[in-house]
């Protein structure tokens, strides 16, 4: 994998999903230079050190870290994981008002030493605080999006391949729409290798998907977060992972597909929203694939998610 030769990630806030993404970046060796930032000293100064102590094993990348703003200059990417965590039971909407706050006081700080990067934003809901962002900071859509339904969509694939008896990467399918209650799977587009998924014979001799079995993995899928988070507290390593796996499309001038939240802007009718949807991601940020097409139950579940959001964000201003 070839990223930028002198490639710099930041990633904002030390918690369980920042040190993660850190992580998940120094292993795969998704920049040449990764900083962590975070407000509170003692924590993210002891993330740094502990990370740094495997630096034998992580290749070539290095990582510093402080409580300074400063550490993120230069930036080519930089990854907002700051804010409250979402709580057993709580939904990612109703972290919106606390964490709104946090990102309208961080993003002019971090634009005024990474004047150049794009801004990856993780922090829940994720979609809401891409359209404040958006609107503080001024950026173009492209250079500001979420980390949206990247994980909701390796989610889905994860579970429909042990279903099929195939490799993750051999299932074609995606989530879009809201990160979130209102997200819900392509079905209209999914394949497993080349095969429609309704047409799919199981390699081991189970019956073929139906319509009923699909609809209860998206809602597996969508519930899956709750599920982490009832646990263990809160969802770190998947999102650290398609996190790194964001921030190498763009370093990597990929063009690779993925499904980010972008601000959109006369997609299928919806403005001034942002939500996922399938967009090539490069070194220019991410853009929305316009000529996307739909069932026509997929353009009203697109469209439910949009009112769901731009409800939510109204709530803020």
């Amino acid at each position: 994998m070839s990223v930028m030769e002198n490639s710099k990630l930041t990633v904002v806030g030390a918690g369980a999903v920042g040190s993660s993404v850190a992580y998940a970046a120094l292993i795969r060796g998704s920049a040449r230079h990764v900083a962590l930032y975070d407000i509170a000293a003692p924590k993210v100064e002891a993330e740094v050190l502990d990370l740094a102590h495997g630096a034998q094993f992580t290749g070539s990348s290095d990582i510093i870290g402080g409580a300074d703003v400063s550490v993120a200059a230069g930036s080519h990417v930089v990854v907002i994981t700051a804010g409250a965590k979402q709580n057993p039971g709580q939904t990612r909407i109703e972290l919106a008002g606390v964490n709104a706050g946090i990102l309208r006081t961080m993003l002019p700080q971090l634009l005024e030493v990474a004047p150049n990067a794009i801004y990856v934003i993780v922090t829940n809901p994720c979609d809401v605080l891409t359209v404040i962002g958006q609107e503080t900071t001024g950026l173009p859509p492209e250079r500001i999006f979420a980390s949206g339904t990247v994980l909701d969509t390796s989610r889905l694939r994860w579970k429909l391949a042990q279903r099929a008896g195939v490799s993750t990467s051999s299932v074609h399918a995606h989530i879009i729409g809201e990160h979130g209650d209102t997200e819900f799977p392509l079905w209209s587009h999914a394949t497993i290798g080349s095969v429609p998924i309704l047409d799919w014979k199981p390699l081991d001799g189970q019956p073929r998907f139906t319509k009923d079995e699909l609809d209860r993995i998206a809602v597996e899928v969508r519930d899956a977060a709750y599920t982490v988070i009832q646990g263990k507290g809160a969802t770190n390593y998947a999102i650290g992972l398609s996190s790194a796996r964001i921030v190498e499309a763009i370093l990597g001038d990929q063009h690779a597909i993925l499904p980010v939240s972008t601000v959109l802007n006369g997609f299928h009718g919806i403005d001034g929203v942002a939500l996922s949807v399938p967009s090539v991601v490069s070194a220019a940020g991410a853009k929305p694939i316009l000529n996307t097409s739909f069932s026509d139950e997929e353009l009203g579940l697109l469209r439910h998610s949009a009112d769901a959001l731009k409800g939510a964000a109204a709530s803020l201003r």
